[in-house]
């Protein structure tokens, strides 16, 4: 429990939040937010995040509250750690689960030992470009907005859609790869979910029926670093295509998952 005046906590709060899946970061703010100013009888409390994960990503997420959100930046430039499920014979236009199969590739050149092999050429400081689908802003404009006019435009025409290098590169740098799993095929596909309203609207597509084979891959890089681009690169490499199945941040901002605190606990201490 916090005690209920603000003024006890003059760094602010800094919490380690285990994020829900298909929840946007977004909505954990707004969650935390409203229970926060309740709690200290505050209505302009500021409360922030520093490092946005995907919706169909879970792990840590740090929420800053009060005078911590001047730290935002500074905690968002830490390295991070993510474990990357990586589906191999496939592409999606978003890279992830939230957009359906757009293509599919052959298998031919993937395997435990092709992966192991070409892990350590991904290591290092490189450019990448970024997922189209993705909150990185290109002149003022978020570039998931144009994506979805692209996507709607493709469709209109009947036409399939392919993201391809409409963004500018940014230098990130991988400090270290390791291959935790490999299946032959994608048994833990998860179920598909229809968007609905509010915090459910995020889709999860259905790949159930999709001939995959699924790498369990321990990422250590840096800020900026995109892992659905790093899937879809990996992916190329091998002469296939990839999209992420699923991702966890274990590791941001000296924090670790062991000290995550779910989003039910935390609403409880500020309850």
């Amino acid at each position: 429990m916090f005690s209920r005046d603000i003024a006890d906590y003059p760094d602010g709060i800094v919490l380690p939040v285990d994020k829900p899946y298909r929840w946007t970061s977004a909505d954990v703010i707004r969650k935390i937010k409203w229970a926060a100013c309740r709690h200290f009888g505050k209505k302009n409390l500021k409360v922030g995040h520093a490092g946005t994960l995907d919706p169909l990503a879970t792990g840590i997420l740090l929420v800053c509250i009060g005078p911590a959100t001047r730290r935002a930046e500074e905690l968002q430039a830490s390295p991070k750690q993510y474990v990357a499920g990586v589906c191999f014979g496939a592409t999606t236009p978003s890279y992830d689960l939230e957009k359906d199969i757009g293509r599919t590739c052959p298998l031919d050149g993937v395997s435990r030992e092709s992966i192991e092999a070409l892990l350590p050429s991904f290591v290092g400081q490189q450019m990448q470009v970024a997922p189209l689908f993705s909150a990185k802003s290109v002149d003022g404009v978020r570039a998931y907005e144009t994506a979805r006019r692209l996507l709607r435009e493709a469709q209109a025409r009947g036409e399939s859609f392919d993201p391809g290098d409409v963004l500018q590169s940014s230098l990130i740098e991988i400090y270290d790869l390791k291959l935790l799993s490999f299946e032959e095929s994608f048994s833990s596909a998860p179920e598909p979910v229809e968007p609905t309203e509010g915090r459910g609207r995020i889709k999860v597509a259905d790949v159930r029926e999709a001939s995959l084979k699924h790498a369990e891959i321990l990422v250590d890089c840096s800020k900026g670093t995109y892992i659905r681009a790093l899937a879809r690169d990996l992916g190329e490499a091998l002469g296939s295509g990839a999209f992420l199945g699923s991702l966890r941040r274990t590791r941001n901002g000296g924090f670790d998952i062991s000290q995550a605190l779910s989003l039910e606990s935390v609403l409880e201490m500020l309850g």
